[in-house]
């Protein structure tokens, strides 16, 4: 007799909360960039980003790419990663993608932008031994309306945000950023 692991069961719940995400963001959305990847992870963030999944697609959320005509770049200093990366985080329960990309915006780098669609979506593998799920990472686009920065994120995670027309190498998913605006600037 084979003995029931909730966690295998929650796993493939989100698997299959994280296909509805994907389809629902491909039918809204076209000529955007798709990207793959893969994380290894403990028991416990396991359990941690299976839950987001189930709740929403996304294990890490929705994010922007901000940028200026001149193909300059709006990057925020995470330092629980201790990286660059772009504005985004978690997707709140009467949210929406989109609508959090755009709180999370607001929050981590306070710029105004034009909202233009989906630039990036991911799909990430999530591993924990014999567990496997997968998620979303919708990344969308915004041209900058504004560009002083003002940062007020309420997880005091950011540090500081700034323009790059250079990415600095500690920037994550810098490949993808590079492949997106030489494809789109």
């Amino acid at each position: 007799m084979t003995t029931i692991d909730g966690l295998w069961y929650r796993a493939n719940e989100a698997s299959q909360r994280a296909e509805q995400a994907y389809h629902h963001l491909r039918e809204r959305h076209d000529a955007f960039l798709e990207r793959d990847r893969h994380r290894r992870v403990s028991r416990r963030r396991f359990r941690t980003l299976t839950e987001r999944v189930e709740r929403t697609g996304a294990p890490y959320g929705a994010h922007t790419i901000v940028y200026r005509p001149s193909g300059e770049l709006l990057l925020v200093r995470h330092e629980g990663v201790d990286l660059w990366v772009l504005p985004g985080g978690e997707v709140g329960p009467e949210e929406d993608f989109q609508r959090a990309a755009v709180r999370e915006l607001a929050e981590e780098a306070g710029v105004d932008a034009d909202y233009e669609g989906l630039g990036v979506l991911t799909q990430v593998t999530i591993t924990c031994g014999e567990y496997e799920t997968w998620g979303v990472i919708p990344v969308f686009v915004a041209r900058a309306l504004t560009t002083e920065t003002h940062i007020a994120d309420p997880d005091d995670e950011i540090s500081a945000a700034r323009w790059f027309s250079d990415l600095p190498e500690d920037t994550r998913d810098r490949e993808d950023l590079l492949a997106w605006r030489e494809r789109e600037l």
